[in-house]
């Protein structure tokens, strides 16, 4: 059966990232930041950190991926808005930290474009 059909506007192309969380049953929530899209399964370049986390937290989890340079722009390229990353995972953080039967949660990717970003595809797993 065919329920409805869901449209909505094309994102442009950006930087693609991906923030997740898994809940560690010894450490709680877990947060995940790195490259997004197909470049997590095969760079496997992510950080880590136990949630809730600070503002400067969330600015080094970005500052920390090997591929790091690339949301800076590279050869040409305009840099990411390395705020809006930071504010997603800060907002992420909260969210698990504040409902803590979301077991699970990944936001891949997260497009990031010059200014601004946009969760294009999320998933999340409640207990």
């Amino acid at each position: 059966d065919i329920w409805g059909v869901s449209v909505q506007q094309m994102v442009p192309k950006g930087r693609e990232v991906i923030i997740g969380m898994s809940r560690d049953p010894q450490f709680g929530p877990l947060l995940m930041f790195g490259m997004g899209g197909i470049y997590v399964e095969v760079l496997k370049d992510v950080v880590f950190r136990v949630a809730p986390i600070s503002r400067q937290e969330a600015m080094e989890m970005v500052q920390q991926i090997h591929s790091f340079p690339l949301l800076k722009g590279v050869r040409g390229e305009k840099p990411a808005d390395l705020a809006s990353i930071a504010d997603a995972i800060l907002r992420v953080s909260q969210l698990v930290a504040d409902f803590p039967e979301i077991a699970e949660l990944d936001v891949n990717p997260l497009m990031v474009h010059e200014r601004g970003a946009v969760a294009v595809d999320m998933r999340m797993v409640i207990t």
